[in-house]
């Protein structure tokens, strides 16, 4: 085998879809034990201390953005199930949904609801989702819902 060779990856059709879940899967992994490793164990010694408080004792309970993201996340996925079967293998229910649900998400989390935050906000919610559609269905060929 030559050398053009080792510049040729061969993936098994069955198993693609499973290619760059695995390879995400790893990563997160190595940084969780990356951050365990290197600001865990100094955070849980100065708990230990009594000179750190965890970080969610600490203040109020936010119970609307709380519930407001747990119920937005679960219509976001139902509802992209739905509109994704409306439009099989377009990544479109992905996109339409994604733009409603970053918009009432930003919203939930806004502090400060004025003319140029929500400028921002609605934007955001359209720019990010067509480039992520764009880049994981266009580009990378990733069936999306």
């Amino acid at each position: 085998m030559g050398n053009s060779g080792l510049l040729q990856v061969s993936i098994d059709f069955a198993q693609s879809h499973l290619f760059f879940p695995r390879i995400i899967h790893w990563l997160l992994l190595i940084m969780l034990v990356l951050i365990a490793v290197l600001q865990g164990i100094p955070y849980y010694r100065e708990l230990r201390a009594g000179r750190k408080s965890l970080p969610f004792t600490s203040g109020p309970f936010d119970a609307p953005r709380l519930f407001g993201t747990i119920v937005l996340t679960i219509a976001y996925f139902l509802s992209m199930s739905y509109v994704g079967d409306l439009f099989p293998n377009t990544g479109l229910g992905f996109l339409f949904m994604s733009i409603p649900y970053m918009f009432a998400l930003s919203l939930l989390y806004l502090h400060q609801r004025n003319r140029r935050h929500l400028l921002r906000v609605t934007v955001n919610a359209f720019i990010a989702p067509v480039v992520a559609w764009y880049v994981l269905a266009k580009l990378f060929n990733i069936t999306l819902p």
